[in-house]
């Protein structure tokens, strides 16, 4: 059995292991797998995927806005497992009006920059953060740049 088999064959225990109220799909691309979490239930199953799973490194946090849908936004992480050379990618989504989902920083210290990204670039809210604040923009910076609402010119300079 080749490695890609190894890692598809283990992430399918891992889904079928996982709280069932928890996850609400699953899909794989390109062998390459995805699960759908409740945002109230994503702190059990990262928890879970990191302790019992072995999922032991949080590769990034990211979103996507889907923009006019709602809910508007999915985070998205990417975690990994060495000993099963395993991806595996947990998304969940957040509503529009000052969207929030707890923080994963109590698990993966690394994710305190990820989730200052996401907060700066998106405004995706994640609480619990230490020290949710921008990382890449000034402080005085308004709006986030990532949201497909943002201006294409950027915001009103007034450089007169």
């Amino acid at each position: 059995m080749s490695g890609e088999g190894l890692s598809k064959t283990y992430v399918e225990e891992v889904m079928e292991g996982l709280p069932g109220h928890a996850v609400q799909g699953r899909a794989c691309f390109r062998d390459q797998w995805a699960l759908d979490v409740r945002s109230e239930d994503l702190l059990e199953v990262m928890a879970e995927l990191r302790d019992r799973w072995g999922f032991r490194y949080l590769i990034d946090v990211t979103a996507v806005d889907f923009y006019p849908q709602k809910p508007r936004f999915q985070v998205v992480y990417h975690l990994w497992c060495h000993a099963h050379q395993a991806l595996l990618r947990v998304k969940t989504w957040v509503e529009t009006d000052t969207p929030s989902v707890p923080s994963v920083t109590g698990l993966w210290t690394t994710a305190d920059w990820h989730e200052r990204e996401c907060y700066d670039l998106f405004g995706i809210h994640f609480t619990g953060h230490p020290n949710l604040r921008r990382i890449l923009l000034p402080e005085a910076w308004e709006g986030h740049p990532l949201r497909k609402d943002y201006p294409t010119e950027g915001p009103d300079w007034d450089l007169d």
